[in-house]
């Protein structure tokens, strides 16, 4: 990766516009709780007004990528129909609808007589959001950017460009009759720009890149501003012994064909050895009828399968109708085959065994552990948050779908009455440490 992509410094140009939108996160930090949610409605309503234009931008962005030939996960991922953006639309009004992240009082304790510590949630500042493909990530991001007091800084694939301008060209409108600085959002559109993004730790708070898994290594590894995100969606979903196989099937099925391009859709089924023959003689019609090319070890090969995996096939994200299958002889095997494999996005399991589930979901050491459930619950919007930036798949918080939340930091705020140390370090004063 670090042969094709150089990392080249900002230039004057770029320095400007990273800088505009600095100054605008201060000014929109500072506003008020109602009228973060009025320039939401605002979005909303441009958004609205534009759609015509949107989507025909998007019909030509993606005749061109057709052309092209990229891969069918981008060309679904790059497809917005109206009714994929009417739900983006309601997706911003949602986001207004939410709790205010901004000035929540986290701590509230008397150190001292007359001193009175306070910490409380502030926006982070500037987000710096790579993204391939996906237009409608570009309302999700900029409406949870505007809600938390922050600026964002988008760069998307150049795929979705003319897509991409015409969604952030309405948003600023809408934040800009609203009486918001429409500066707060900045889409970028130059390969280059992307790149030299890395280098603006001066402006950038937080880098948030989604798409490829090198694309995400190779930003983690040469920038200094903190980065959130997810390399790989490699998720799991794990048939037990116990498992109701009418249940298994229609989950199964729906964690693969809902929306297989999806970083949530299961990539491996792991099926228990005692239940095996009688779930895939039913699950191998249902995959065949839905063009899913199945891919299983020697075990299941042997129940009915025509393909027979390799070691890469259970470390690979398809992002596309194929599905590995590995029969296991029990639960601590399934669980190995996860720790081993798995991204750490969201891991399931099927079974009427409620210790069975418990040992599996707290063992997993993924953002998401599911039982008896798709895992395309995995998101943002089902999760209730409005919308997301997106996965984040470290240990550490934000994880899993990173919605308002994860946009906000904190700061301690110490509040006095002419207050030294000097006084507590001679016994005149002592700390009472009460909270409120």
């Amino acid at each position: 990766m670090a042969n094709i992509f150089e990392v080249p410094q900002p230039d004057i140009d770029l320095i400007k516009k990273a800088d505009q939108v600095r100054l605008a996160s201060i000014k929109i930090s500072q506003n008020k709780n109602k009228n973060r949610i009025k320039a939401l409605n605002f979005m909303a309503d441009y958004l609205e007004k534009n759609t015509n234009e949107i989507l025909d931008a998007n019909n030509e962005d993606y005749q061109r990528a057709e052309k092209k030939g990229i891969s069918k996960a981008l060309l679904s991922r790059l497809k917005l129909s109206k009714e994929k953006l009417n739900s983006g639309i309601e997706g911003v009004r949602k986001v207004g609808e939410l709790t205010d992240p901004v000035n929540q009082v986290q701590i509230k304790r008397e150190l001292s007589k007359g001193l009175v510590l306070e910490r409380k949630t502030v926006p982070i500042g500037v987000l710096g959001v790579i993204f391939e493909s996906r237009p409608d990530a570009v309302m999700q991001i900029s409406s949870l950017a505007i809600r938390s007091g922050n600026g964002v800084i988008l760069k998307g694939g150049s795929e979705a460009n003319l897509t991409n301008t015409a969604i952030v060209n309405a948003l600023k409108e809408g934040l800009n009759e609203s009486g918001l600085d429409k500066n707060a959002i900045c889409l970028l559109t130059s390969r280059k720009d992307s790149m030299s993004m890395l280098n603006l730790d001066k402006y950038i708070n937080l880098i948030i890149p989604r798409g490829s898994n090198e694309l995400v290594k190779f930003i983690q590894e040469n920038t200094k501003i903190p980065v959130l995100g997810h390399a790989d969606g490699i998720c799991h979903l794990y048939i037990d012994i116990e498992a109701n196989i009418e249940m298994a099937l229609s989950v199964a099925l729906d964690s693969k064909i809902q929306y297989p391009a999806a970083c949530n859709a299961i990539e491996t089924l792991l099926v228990h050895k005692d239940i095996a023959p009688a779930f895939l003689e039913m699950a191998i019609p249902l995959f065949n009828s839905n063009d899913v090319k199945l891919i299983g070890d020697k075990r299941s090969v042997e129940l009915g399968l025509k393909y027979e995996a390799s070691i890469e096939d259970w470390q690979t994200e398809y992002l596309d109708l194929i599905l590995s299958i590995k029969i296991v002889d029990d639960l601590e095997e399934a669980i190995t085959h996860v720790q081993k494999y798995s991204s750490k996005h969201t891991d399931g399991i099927i079974t009427e065994n409620l210790g069975t589930a418990n040992k599996f979901m707290n063992v997993v050491d993924s953002a998401g552990v599911f039982h008896n459930c798709s895992t395309r619950f995995a998101d943002g919007f089902r999760y209730g948050f409005g919308a997301e930036v997106g996965i984040s798949t470290q240990t550490l918080p934000p994880r899993g779908p990173v919605g308002l939340e994860g946009l906000v930091t904190y700061k301690y705020f110490l509040k006095g009455n002419g207050n030294i140390v000097d006084d507590f370090s001679s016994g005149k004063a002592i700390y009472t440490h009460k909270d409120f």
